[in-house]
């Protein structure tokens, strides 16, 4: 692989493995609101936020870092007292105490008013407007997390991007194969991909947190009690999942403390990244193959979102746990083949488990994932593969992953619909 294609790899790794502080689409709308009232210039009187179905599902039943509270009311007042917009998907990391309170008082004063963007041309939009006196200040998210496509102050329009042209661009100079994907894991620069070894040692330390507190349903804290020896056995089988559930629970819950995320979701970086990590220091693997592995890992999410989109209503831990699966078969010593083979067995086991928004039970959602990613990789290493006369797999590996992603963005929508229905009716 040339230099140049190396680099555009690398610039698309960085731009989509990003730390981030609390559930991503939460924190996205407080960081919406917050360029809005930065706009603005002063704190607004009113604040309308409209949104689209997959976030609003997302940040219903989600907590707020710091807050102890759940849901979108804080975390849009929060992003319009303290929320800076400089730090991104970190946007809340100044929260305080007394900020919570204040924020209470602006949802208290029913200043702030939520509604469904029922025209949205994007799964991701956030569209959010700032008022006070005759003065207003509009700002749009669409397309990505942080990804701002319009802002104005009152008729004064400051940003006005086609976001889908640039995306579309992007995705042509990017064309990802799984073995295009496979070549630069295993053959880039040492140098050029040391990077990533920030995403073991953020989401090592969620984990590690969540295991001191009672976060969430504390699955992964669970997991490492007597539970762990009796039934699961002390290995690292066990130790994958506790860990990377355990990081779920402390991000689902609100804890302050920040997530390497993927593509824009917190537990899709925990997923792609525990049980790599996990198994290369149980294994004595070296820095570089745990490098090696976390790279492979985190670009097939990457490669397999491009065509899934940031939200769809399949789990996202599917497609993480996808990555991890390869990163573990590559640790075993399996070649591209045998990748392959991994990918194939996790298409036909998972493919199907429904996102039902972002909230504590996640965990539970990335333990199915990543204890299918470790019988996905046994079995590849093993030769064994489901084969094309099965199911919605196909004989090559990449039409595998195009047909997953057509159900989840395509045949999954009226299951979306019905999702959001049964959750905003309950």
């Amino acid at each position: 692989m040339n230099q140049s294609d190396r680099d555009k790899i690398i610039d698309l790794i960085k731009s989509e493995v990003v730390p981030a502080i609390g559930c991503t689409e939460p924190i996205a709308v407080a960081l919406c609101v917050a360029k809005a009232t930065e706009t603005l210039g002063c704190e607004p009187h009113k604040i309308d936020v409209k949104l689209s179905a997959n976030v609003l599902k997302n940040a219903m039943g989600v907590g707020i870092p710091g807050t102890g509270m759940i849901g979108l009311p804080i975390a849009i007042a929060l992003g319009a007292t303290i929320g800076k917009s400089i730090y991104q998907l970190e946007v809340l990391k100044d929260c305080t105490p007394e900020a919570v309170e204040n924020g209470k008082r602006l949802i208290d004063e029913k200043r702030i008013n939520i509604s469904l963007k029922e025209d949205a041309c994007e799964k991701l939009y956030i569209e959010v407007t700032c008022k006070i006196d005759n003065h207003n200040a509009t700002a749009i998210i669409a397309g990505g997390h942080s990804t701002f496509v319009y802002i104005a102050k009152n008729k004064e329009v400051i940003l006005n991007n086609d976001y889908k042209t640039s995306q579309t661009c992007d995705e042509e100079t990017l064309s990802l194969t799984l073995k295009k994907v496979y070549d630069f894991a295993t053959t880039s620069p040492l140098s050029e991909i040391s990077f990533i070894l920030e995403t073991a040692r953020l989401n090592k330390a969620a984990a590690e947190q969540s295991f001191e507190g009672e976060y969430g349903h504390s699955l992964g804290k669970v997991l490492r009690g007597r539970h762990e020896n009796q039934i699961l056995g002390n290995s690292v089988f066990s130790h994958i999942l506790s860990y990377t559930s355990g990081a779920c629970d402390a991000r689902m819950a609100g804890a302050m403390i920040p997530v390497m995320s993927n593509s824009g979701s917190g537990n899709q970086g925990i997923s792609a990244t525990m049980p790599v990590v996990v198994f290369a220091e149980e294994n004595n693997k070296s820095e570089e193959e745990l490098t090696r592995a976390l790279i492979l890992s985190h670009l097939t999410v990457i490669y397999i979102k491009q065509s899934l989109g940031r939200l769809s209503a399949l789990c996202g831990c599917v497609v993480a746990a996808t990555g991890s699966s390869c990163g573990i078969t590559w640790l075993m010593g399996g070649a591209y083949e045998q990748i392959a083979y991994a990918v194939q067995n996790m298409i036909a086991n998972l493919t199907g488990m429904i996102c039902d928004g972002a909230k504590p039970s996640c965990a539970l959602k990335v333990a199915t994932g990543v204890s299918t990613a470790v019988l996905s990789a046994i079995m590849a290493i093993e030769g064994k593969c489901v084969s094309s006369v099965e199911g919605i797999i196909d004989e090559d590996v990449d039409q595998s992953i195009r047909n997953l992603t057509r159900i989840g963005s395509q045949a999954m929508n009226e299951t979306d619909r019905m999702v959001l229905e049964i959750m905003t009716n309950k």
